[in-house]
């Protein structure tokens, strides 16, 4: 008898334990949220904010992650990659180190994440209604935290809103932090396809030989053929530094999203740039010409075997722009996305800029 109610005893706290988990579990795939700033004591930091919001910005709502120790810090705005490729879900992953100096905003712009609406209306996805939104959500988080200016930074698709919005509105911005820089989108294709030539024909694979041959020459300015070239560049180490079996479970352990986030992440990183890519991505993107000069200090963090944004072209356009202060920090161990690849390197490089700039 004794036996049996030790043996019950311990199914009971199996199931107990399983029923704990499987709450926890669907708590954040149906509710999310953000984890607070503690002390070693568990008790709440009351200078700190860990909040997960939505804004409304060019008429619609767009989700926010403010997080930061300490309000008294400056901002940190993060302009994501893709178009459609936000990154808020790898925000508990590379912010760690940043969160202690600055207050960290990620933005899910309109079409992607959670702010990949049910009823999203993909024609609203044009260059200059994007800017538009950036500039609003400058404008709130400045009022929001009474500070004069901020600090911008870019990811690939991010660094031509970026560099607009440097050039546009320096009063906003203490400086402006350029990762993976989009420079001429026609050098880089390129570039990265003579790169690309040199490597099939090392691995000597003649599927792939095949397949760079059928898309023709450069610049690929239809879509599906542009998609294809990245996934080659990127297969053979130009593009992201991580697989992307390791990429998604960094993002599925996100509290921010929900399931349903999630499919609205797929579902705006398949759509890309929708109408804009006509508007934008078809034609010759040559900021070299664009945009020769800055009020505002500008910080170039390239991957040394980035072949999106080939590392060389950035090099170029670092040489050449006019700037108050400039510099060109090279990660030599990443490609498209150092921030991935050489994460502490990353995060340190960025407080070296807080330190040089703001008092």
């Amino acid at each position: 008898m004794k036996t049996l109610k030790i043996i019950t005893g311990i199914i009971a706290l199996f199931f107990t334990v399983l029923a704990l988990i499987l709450l926890i579990v669907v708590r954040g795939a149906l509710f999310p949220y953000t984890e607070p700033f503690k002390a070693d004591d568990g008790k709440l930091i009351d200078e700190s904010i860990a909040e997960l919001s939505f804004v409304e910005l060019g008429g619609m709502k767009q989700a926010i992650l403010i997080r930061g120790k300490n309000q008294s810090n400056p901002v940190l705005l993060w302009l994501h990659g893709g178009p459609g490729a936000a990154q808020m879900s790898l925000a508990h992953h590379v912010d760690s180190e940043l969160e202690k100096e600055f207050i960290v905003v990620h933005w899910d712009q309109r079409g992607a994440g959670k702010s990949n609406h049910r009823e999203f209306d993909e024609q609203s996805m044009r260059f200059d209604r994007f800017l538009s939104d950036a500039h609003e959500l400058i404008g709130y988080l400045k009022e929001r935290f009474s500070q004069e200016k901020i600090f911008l930074l870019g990811h690939s698709w991010g660094t031509q809103l970026g560099i607009e919005l440097a050039s546009k509105y320096p009063e906003d911005i203490y400086a402006y932090i350029s990762v993976s820089q989009v420079v001429d989108n026609h050098r880089a294709y390129e570039m990265g396809h003579e790169w690309l030539q040199e490597q099939i024909q090392k691995g000597q694979n003649p599927d792939d030989v095949k397949r760079l041959e059928e898309l023709g020459s450069p610049p690929f300015t239809e879509h599906s053929k542009h998609v294809a070239f990245a996934q080659l560049v990127g297969k053979y180490g130009g593009n992201f530094d991580i697989s992307m079996g390791r990429l998604a479970r960094i993002a599925f352990r996100a509290p921010e999203y929900s399931l349903v986030d999630y499919y609205r992440w797929l579902n705006g990183a398949n759509r890309g740039s929708g109408p804009m890519w006509d508007e934008v991505y078809a034609r010759h993107i040559n900021y070299t010409e664009k945009v020769t000069k800055l009020e505002i200090p500008f910080f170039f963090f390239a991957g040394l075997h980035d072949f999106n944004t080939p590392h060389r072209l950035v090099k170029e356009y670092f040489e050449t722009i006019d700037t108050p202060m400039k510099e060109l920090i090279t990660f030599e161990n990443s490609a498209h996305t150092p921030f991935l690849g050489e994460p502490d390197k990353f995060a340190s490089e960025i407080i070296k800029v807080k330190q040089r700039i703001w008092e």
